[in-house]
């Protein structure tokens, strides 16, 4: 079997034509969603092939994945373009879904945000998508997948895709390259007036519910987190926040026209 490496950092291999990932707490509503948006026509995603000693088996989603630094098709424009528009149909695919379940009762990595709009994916970033050539044809790990507003899940891939970020790796262009992505990214998705001036608040509300999550996960023992927070991982999610901060009327002008590049 072949180990993949992407969003997570272990125990997920490909065996074939499919994955095979360790079952979690939350597996079981991950599996009734991504049935649901097979049956929406959203095929895009792992479709549920069943459950393997402990482990759950999910069909590979076929594409080139990459991680930070974005370089090559990642990086490019059409791959920007096309993810903000697989995202816009995924959530739009999802919505039939909170009628269909009890949400209360259901299992979810993260917490659920209210007003729940969509299912957001959560985690919609460009080491969690697959490419052919420079287009996003499908998005994985599923995990942390919650209810939520449209605008937090949009929110954190901007922070992603622009990206608004200050660690040398993760870093691409300047600051008038990444609003330019940005807005690039809300155009294509189709981001209102009103959800792009709360943009810059709600990625810094999301960076902060991420350290949050980062350290109850570490104060519960959790040794990945453990070791990020050893390593200082957070500290760059901080760093981003005063970017963001200081960056905010220059961004929020910069994304209000709905000119392309």
């Amino acid at each position: 079997m072949e180990t993949l490496s992407g969003g997570r950092e272990t125990g997920i291999y490909r065996q074939g034509e499919t994955v095979v990932r360790p079952v979690q707490a939350w597996s079981a509503t991950v599996h009734r969603l991504l049935r649901y948006l097979h049956q929406q026509g959203f095929r895009a995603c792992p479709e549920v092939i069943g459950m393997d000693a402990g482990s759950e088996v999910l069909s590979f989603v076929e594409g080139e994945t990459y991680n930070y630094p974005l370089e090559g098709a990642i990086a490019s424009e059409e791959a920007l373009i096309s993810a903000a528009r697989l995202l816009r149909q995924l959530h739009d695919a999802s919505q039939g879904f909170l009628k269909t379940v009890n949400l209360a009762e259901m299992a979810w990595m993260l917490p659920a945000r209210a007003p729940a709009e969509v299912i957001c994916h959560g985690d919609f970033t460009p080491y969690n998508v697959a490419l052919s050539g420079h287009e996003v044809v499908g998005v994985f790990d599923f995990d942390t997948a919650h209810p939520a507003p449209r605008l937090w899940d949009i929110a954190y891939s901007v922070y992603c895709w622009s990206p608004f970020k200050t660690d040398p790796v993760d870093q691409l262009g300047t600051l008038d390259t990444q609003i330019a992505r940005a807005r690039l990214f809300c155009n294509s998705y189709g981001v209102s007036a009103s959800d792009r001036q709360q943009l810059v608040s709600e990625m810094i509300i999301r960076l902060q519910s991420l350290v949050a999550f980062m350290q109850a996960q570490a104060d519960m023992g959790d040794a990945q987190f453990v070791q990020h927070f050893a390593e200082g991982h957070h500290l760059a999610y901080l760093a981003d926040i005063d970017y963001l901060r200081h960056q905010q009327v220059a961004i929020t002008e910069g994304i209000m026209t709905v000119q392309d590049l």
